[in-house]
């Protein structure tokens, strides 16, 4: 597996990163920047799509560093599956994303509903739906749209609000929560 090439990461280290599938430290967050502070050695990520068939379950950052391999995955797995176009995905939105999801104290993985959009598919979807912003996050890879069976909307949207990280959509009527890394709102119910 490589390794961004700024990051150096003892060996010690990375197996045990590798050993920890179940274990991951809980977050804190500073309050001052909105954004993950000081999260722990390991951030994971498990997340599937009913659209690809497609899984992920991944360690994608150790001591302070992102795994870009790992980084690379994801960003392939959040891909505009209408196009099959990729594009860099915000990694703060993954942290956000990864903070909730450990949080909510499950094992269940994530399904991604939406990740990245391209501006063809924002405008498709504008068309059928009032719910869908003209200048969409989706668009620049920050912002995810996801469910989870074992926790209602409700749920995961106050565990994505703790994270004092970005924005948190409710849409109880299609049971997913929408969440990003733009300023720091919510919205729905």
């Amino acid at each position: 597996m490589a390794i961004e090439s700024s990051a150096s990461i003892s060996r010690r280290a990375l197996l045990g990163a590798f050993a920890a599938t179940a274990v991951v430290a809980a977050p804190t967050y500073s309050k001052a920047a909105g954004l993950l502070k000081n999260a722990g050695d390991i951030r994971r990520i498990k997340m599937y799509s009913s659209r690809t068939g497609e899984r992920i379950d991944m360690i994608y950052w150790v001591e302070g560093h992102y795994i870009k391999d790992a980084v690379e995955e994801i960003n392939h797995f959040m891909r505009d599956w209408r196009t099959d176009t990729a594009s860099k995905m915000d990694l703060r939105t993954v942290d956000i994303m990864a903070a909730s999801h450990n949080l909510l104290d499950v094992s269940e993985p994530y399904m991604l509903l939406s990740g990245y959009r391209t501006p063809q598919t924002n405008a498709m979807l504008r068309s059928r739906s009032r719910n869908v912003a003209r200048n969409s996050l989706h668009m620049k890879g920050q912002a995810a749209d996801l469910r989870l069976s074992s926790r209602s909307v409700n749920q995961m949207a106050r565990a994505a609000s703790a994270c004092h990280a970005g924005g948190v959509g409710r849409y109880s009527g299609s049971n997913f929560v929408h969440m990003d890394c733009g300023p720091v709102r919510t919205w729905g119910g």
